[in-house]
């Protein structure tokens, strides 16, 4: 006969209230349910992905873009967008050509068909974002940016040297 193994209640409840401040946890969950929401949207509109999505709404908003351009845009790795740029050519969603001040970038373009399934989508994705503003205030949204604009700045920095570090010298 084994023994059963039962939670404890009230242990559960402790770890769920600690981990609900837990902020690396609390942005990847709220980043991940943003994602979730935002492939069903675009799902519902077509069967575009995310990033293809980015990519003909930045190249709709600021032109031909190379990559590189492209990921500081959307604060993105650029091998996620280079992965994406083949379909979307096959797709007849862009085109790309050689970088005319740098042969060693290609310059990605939106082509007519690119920019209808753009326009298509842009209604979904726009009232997404219209709803989001119904949710919190222009103000709130600046302090929002701000607070991440920290945390961003703090997991980007090196940190002061772990105990473990020391503990090993």
């Amino acid at each position: 006969m084994t023994n059963q193994i039962r939670t404890k209640p009230d242990k559960v409840k402790a770890r769920l209230l600690e981990q609900n401040r837990n902020l690396f946890g609390r942005l990847s969950a709220a980043s991940l349910a943003s994602r979730v929401q935002a492939q069903r949207m675009l799902k519902s509109a077509g069967e575009l992905s995310i990033t293809e999505w980015r990519v003909l709404w930045d190249l709709a908003e600021a032109g031909p873009l190379t990559v590189t351009e492209m990921a500081a845009i959307q604060r993105t790795d650029h091998a996620l967008i280079s992965r994406a740029i083949p379909g979307m050519v096959r797709k007849g969603y862009v085109t790309t050509s050689v970088s005319e001040t740098d042969r060693r970038q290609s310059m990605i373009a939106l082509t007519d068909f690119g920019h209808e399934v753009f326009q298509e989508t842009s209604v979904v994705m726009s009232a997404r974002r219209a709803a989001l503003s119904r949710t919190f205030s222009e103000d709130e949204v600046d302090t929002f940016i701000e607070l991440i604009d920290r945390f961003e700045a703090f997991v980007e920095a090196p940190l002061p040297e772990s105990p473990t570090a020391k503990a090993a010298t």
